[in-house]
């Protein structure tokens, strides 16, 4: 028993030394199932589409951001708003940034603003301690935003809702909060 034992590992062993390497067809069976493989994983992550839902979240947190800070304001205030959004007219949408003029034209919004001098500066805010900063809205495949035109519009209403949009959205139909 034990000397057949023997003879057949003996004879996997001479087996094993014969067979030294893959031979062509197999190497390229290997390459076409991991091409196979890495094709479907990229098709399933979409990684485009990940970056445009990325981009619209923080859009969505950014608006959110706002609006809850200046209602804190408005609300630590004993129901006024802070005096940039006071100055504001009823019913018309402004860019929300630091810039005096220009602010109609760059970026282009989904909801337009009313002109180029309807701006808004929210620093305030900041100064105040509502906001650690005013945000500014991701690039995506528009335009530039700084923190002269952010890319989120202000709108007050004269029963004193507050609607924040962002000019731009790539995975969703409109990101705006309204409060």
């Amino acid at each position: 028993m034990l000397y057949l034992c023997t003879i057949l590992i003996c004879q996997i062993i001479n087996f094993m030394k014969n067979k030294k390497a893959f031979t062509l067809i197999e190497l390229l069976i290997v390459i076409a199932i991991i091409s196979i493989i890495a094709g479907i994983v990229f098709v399933a992550l979409d990684p485009l589409s990940r970056f445009k839902d990325a981009r619209d979240s923080r859009r969505w947190a950014d608006a959110s951001a706002i609006i809850t800070a200046i209602k804190v304001s408005q609300i630590d205030n004993g129901g006024a708003y802070i005096a940039a959004i006071n100055s504001t007219a009823p019913g018309t949408v402004y860019m929300i940034g630091e810039a005096t003029t220009g602010c109609s034209t760059t970026p282009t919004c989904t909801t337009p603003v009313a002109s180029t001098t309807a701006c808004v500066d929210l620093t305030d805010l900041v100064t105040d301690g509502y906001l650690g900063n005013v945000p500014v809205s991701p690039t995506g495949a528009g335009d530039e935003y700084s923190s002269s035109t952010t890319g989120y519009t202000l709108k007050r209403e004269s029963n004193g809702i507050i609607t924040i949009a962002a000019c731009e959205n790539e995975n969703t139909t409109e990101i705006k909060v309204v409060r």
